[in-house]
């Protein structure tokens, strides 16, 4: 019998596809990494008995990164990451250990079968996930067919045994256009970001953003931000006039006429036209026209349509509204989020999709009309060639879904059925008066047929007063003339819907990447979201693109990538050459960065006028080991002490508050010690500033506090306060947080693990004992005699945490509370770093971890 593995891109969706597939007739097993399950059935697979094994990844199994000392932003010079640097795969997210998992199910493997999502970039996991599996796999006979790519738009029973009955090959072409954008995005956002980021946080202290970071397409989009920022500082109101005539066609009603000159902005020349038409007593109709018009369905929904109307009716941000959707996805709810087509295929099936629907209270009674008279074909929009538009796939309750998964819903669903319903049909009645020489007119809608509007009832024809019936020849008395006099207004603040519109139009990213680009320029403090969704942008922000405006504007300009973007598609498309596409944007975006760095004062002298320069900023904390002045605690990101006196700049941990600690100084170079801290449930430790960005030790490195200090002796460090190997993570150490008193515990220096115990406890030290059974380090711990927990009214014990059965009841593990994930001076992800074998620093051997009472521990995990 043969084997067959199969992969999707989700746990969940794995689940839902081996679902349909086995019609329920599977078993269900955990993967070893824990997050992928596997799930398994027999069958039948090119014309013979097979047995299925259905798992996933979690999104890409591979990233693209600069090898070892190429992520040194001290060590190399950004301008070698455009061609020196090499590159390599390494996996995207190591805890899952997505390699291994994968060629623990392959191997022994016939066949593979690929359910990745049908874009661009699931193709590229496609590869990724061959790259893992086939050297692994049972080699084939001959030229025998081994690999295959199912194509599936929807979670459906139908759209699933059709793509499984229809089998094709994963497409090459599309995952190096892929692999061309990740390589480019790497090496230029890189090269310019640790440029501008190092240059300008060296000198500002109150720029607030921990990274002044660039993109191809992050840049571009900021740019539209301040474009229309700088439309709006320099607009200049101007004055004009408007001429308002009302008559009276009835004696209790009465008409506003909308003048034919609209507006005029000399006062005199408007003042001459109200004494003309002033002496008029009636207004004479000079023609009367009716026309039936119509306002048309919507196209069938795509993505960036989406995307725009959850910004501006549903008010949720473009990234949020993506994750929704594709929650929305996986659940089996609607089709594939991410396509630009808005075209639905002939042997679509519109009728089935809309059956679903047709129990649904919002909207039954529509559906059901529709089903009994006849859909209206949807109108016949751009055909991408990816995705048939975004469809609802099965129904849906407000209960099921919940807030705003259920808005999304709901938004998709109406605009299904209005594709498929009939235009709105109104009768346009314009009337055309003059007074004296001028001319005014009137317009009246009177609708016929509400067609889409019942469903979609933001587009419908608003209500107007009745016109009255007149004739050419007809007069009217004349009520009221006046003239108004209005100001010209700026326009606002450009709303996400409107950038995603422009972006769209210039080609700026994709309709996966566009919800990202404009989340980053938030994130980095660019721009900020203001009421109605709209973004304004900081003075960071506006300073930047101004910069580079001056220095070279096709920095910010969409053109450059846009043709890039055009550049990628022709890759997708097997039209270009990936590695010669390659080289020739990386040359002239080095020839750029090469300019950008000899122009840089363009854009400081615009820093100085926003920003004020270290030395004038943050208060003063601790005190530096050279010239024993204060240095200054800069805490706007990244936050940073700074001796004005050395003109010397020392980075910090982040994400967490920073304050002296006792006035102890280090023994090493006299920097009084300070306490990073995440918060009374989270870890705290102190550090030398010194240390902790030019590391002592062979055996430390850049961002290590005391709890990962070798040094032998001092009182802070590692090697006095470490008590054991973490009880979770491969290479950590729990060290004793010596300043938590009374509420005692320890935390491991890799991990967020944190151990509590002994609450209450007068005094709580490391010993130089260990135990004899896992070579943890002892504990004294001294208790007042009125709290004292211990057997006996004792109030003194030593003894291992792990294996004392005295302190077993005292011990609670958790997890610490992290305000975001902890950043190491910039440097990035790093992989754990042991302590080696044999004996630890001061002499105690490293300690083995207990077995026995891990389990014990981990009970306590909340």
């Amino acid at each position: 019998m043969k084997t067959v593995l199969m992969v999707a891109e989700k746990p969940s969706l794995a689940q839902s596809i081996a679902k349909i597939l086995s019609r329920g007739n599977m078993s269900s097993r955990k993967g070893l990494n824990g997050a992928c399950s596997v799930h398994e059935y027999a069958g039948s697979f090119v014309g013979q008995s097979a047995h299925f094994k259905m798992t996933s990844v979690c999104g890409h199994v591979m990233t693209l990164d600069f090898i070892g000392k190429y992520n040194s932003w001290d060590k190399v010079d950004p301008a070698e990451l455009f061609s020196k640097a090499p590159t390599e795969k390494k996996e995207a997210n190591p805890k899952l250990t997505m390699v291994k998992f994968l060629q623990v199910e392959g191997r022994g493997c016939d066949y593979v079968v690929l359910w990745l999502d049908c874009d661009k970039e699931g193709e590229n996991i496609c590869f990724e996930v061959l790259d893992a599996v086939l050297p692994v796999m049972n080699k084939p006979r001959s030229a025998e067919r081994t690999v295959y790519r199912a194509k599936f738009s929807s979670i459906t029973d139908t759209d699933i045994c059709n793509a499984m009955n229809h089998l094709g090959e994963p497409n090459r072409n599309e995952a190096l256009s892929v692999d061309a954008r990740q390589e480019l995005d790497l090496r230029i956002g890189c090269a310019f970001t640790r440029f501008q980021t190092k240059y300008f946080q060296g000198k500002y202290g109150n720029l607030d953003s921990s990274l002044i970071s660039f993109g191809p397409c992050q840049t571009p989009t900021l740019g539209f931000c301040v474009e229309r920022h700088d439309k709006i500082q320099s607009f200049k109101p101007e004055t004009y006039w408007v001429l308002q005539a009302k008559v009276n066609p009835e004696k209790e009603n009465s008409l506003t006429l909308d003048w034919d000159r609209v507006r005029v902005f000399d006062r005199e020349v408007a003042q001459m036209f109200l004494n003309i038409t002033k002496m008029e007593k009636e207004a004479k109709v000079e023609s009367v026209s009716k026309k039936e018009k119509v306002k048309q369905r919507p196209l069938a929904l795509n993505t960036v349509e989406m995307l725009r109307v959850a910004s501006a009716a549903l008010g949720m941000g473009p990234q949020h509204a993506m994750q929704i959707a594709e929650r929305l996805y996986t659940q089996g709810y609607i089709s594939y989020p991410r396509t630009e087509t808005t075209h639905y295929p002939e042997n679509f099936d519109l009728k089935g999709c809309l059956r679903q629907q047709a129990n649904n209270p919002y909207w039954a009674e529509t559906v059901k009309a529709l089903l009994s008279e006849g859909i209206n074909r949807p109108r016949k929009g751009h055909d991408a060639g990816d995705h048939p538009p975004i469809t609802p796939m099965r129904a849906a309750t407000e209960a099921e879904l919940g807030g705003d998964g259920w808005r999304l819903y709901e938004y998709i669903t109406r605009h299904f059925i209005a594709t498929v319903s009939a235009d709105c049909k109104y009768l346009q009645t314009t009337i055309s008066f003059s007074i004296g020489p001028e001319r005014f007119t009137c317009i009246g809608k009177v609708v016929t047929s509400p067609g889409f509007t019942e469903i979609m009832p933001w587009h419908s024809i608003p209500l107007e007063e009745n016109l009255p019936d007149c004739e050419r020849g007809d007069v009217f008395p004349i009520g009221e003339i006046k003239l108004l006099e209005k100001q010209t207004s700026p326009p606002d603040y450009l709303t996400e819907a409107e950038l995603i519109t422009l972006m769209e139009k210039h080609g700026i990213g994709t309709d996966a990447s566009i919800p990202v680009h404009i989340n980053n320029i938030c994130q980095r403090n660019y721009v900020t979201v203001e009421s109605g969704r709209r973004l304004k942008p900081t003075n960071l922000g506006i300073v930047l693109v101004h910069g580079y405006y001056k220095i070279d504007a096709e920095l910010v300009l969409p053109t450059i990538r846009s043709a890039v973007e055009k550049q990628l598609n022709l890759i997708a498309l097997g039209k270009a050459n990936y590695h010669q596409v390659l080289e020739h944007t990386l040359d002239i975006f080095k020839r750029k960065f090469h300019y950008f760095v000899d122009s840089i004062a363009g854009m400081d002298e615009l820093m100085e006028v926003s920003f004020s320069p270290l030395a004038a900023t943050g208060k003063p904390l601790s005190r530096c080991g050279k010239c024993h002045r204060f240095m200054k605690y800069i805490q706007a990101k990244p936050s940073r002490l700074h001796c004005s006196h050395c003109d010397d700049t020392y980075s910090l941990p982040q994400n967490g508050t920073i304050k002296l600690y006792k006035e102890l100084r280090c023994p090493l170079d006299d920097f009084e010690l300070v306490l990073w801290s995440s918060g009374s449930r989270g870890k705290s430790y102190p550090l030398c500033p010194y240390c902790y960005n030019h590391p002592p030790f062979r055996d430390m490195k850049k961002g290590m506090g005391c709890n990962e200090c070798t040094h032998p002796t001092c009182q802070h460090s590692l090697s006095m306060l470490g008590i054991g190997q973490c009880v979770e993570c491969e290479n950590g150490v729990l060290v004793l947080d010596s300043t938590s008193g009374p509420k005692w515990k320890m935390a491991c220096n890799k991990c967020n693990v944190i151990v509590h115990f002994f609450e209450n406890a007068h005094k709580v030290r490391a010993s130089p004992e260990t135990c004899d059974s896992c070579d943890a380090a002892l504990v004294d711990v001294d208790f007042n005699k009125a709290k004292s927990p211990l057997p006996g009214d004792e109030t003194q014990h030593s003894g291992c945490v792990f294996c004392d059965p005295v302190f077993q009841d005292l011990v609670e593990l958790k997890h610490a509370a992290m305000r975001h994930p902890m950043h190491r001076g910039g440097q990035g992800k790093r992989q754990g770093r042991g302590r080696g074998k044999g004996r630890r620093p001061g002499g105690r051997p490293n300690p083995k971890k207990p077995k026995d009472k891990m389990a014990a521990l981990a009970a306590y995990f909340v």
